[in-house]
């Protein structure tokens, strides 16, 4: 009963990453309510407070936890694309580079990013998808997939289409390096 009351107010705080801060916009009455239940649930030995604060699922945890690929490529390799994007609304950066075979296939990718947790799990996500598919069927992975696969909050849908974007964004800049290889004769121009 109280876990899903406290969840209630929590969902609220979800998409923040420092829960002080957030207790800013509550109203006085939310704030007394939300103490309260904080009291609670901190002197219950059931969940503890830093599993409570968080409150994300255990795929975006364990992405967060453990990222898979993190780390660059070199972007003046002919076979590697990279995608820089952002999140204005938040802050979030993410650097998604692939390496691409001569058959069109992902043969690796790497991530960097800043930002909260489910922007870290949307981006180790993406790089364990995207490899072994082809250009293509990489394209096709949209924003939705990525949420539902990690359940991801609507508060922190933007993530996956950070993701999204970044995948878009690598494979375009492949696809411009390639081109701009044939057309140059051999040679890549930075």
């Amino acid at each position: 009963m109280i876990q899903n009351i406290l969840r209630v107010y929590l969902a609220r705080l979800i998409h923040y990453r420092y829960l002080p801060y957030t207790i800013l916009y509550f109203t006085e009455k939310e704030k007394k309510k939300f103490d309260m239940l904080r009291q609670i649930f901190y002197r219950s030995k059931s969940i503890p407070p830093p599993v409570l604060a968080r409150l994300y699922h255990e795929k975006v945890i364990d992405h967060y936890e453990n990222p898979r690929n993190v780390g660059s490529l070199d972007k003046n390799d002919k076979d590697v694309g990279t995608g820089l994007v952002g999140a204005p609304a938040c802050g979030d950066v993410m650097k998604l580079q692939v390496k691409v075979d001569e058959d069109g296939k992902i043969i690796d990718a790497r991530f960097k990013t800043f930002g909260c947790g489910s922007a870290i799990a949307s981006s180790s996500l993406v790089t364990e998808m995207i490899k072994g598919k082809t250009i293509d069927e990489a394209l096709q992975i949209k924003n939705t997939y990525i949420a539902k696969e990690l359940s991801l909050p609507p508060v922190k849908l933007h993530c996956s289409m950070l993701a999204e974007d970044a995948i878009k964004a690598a494979i375009n800049n492949y696809k411009v390096k390639r081109q701009s290889l044939e057309q140059s004769g051999g040679t890549i121009e930075n």
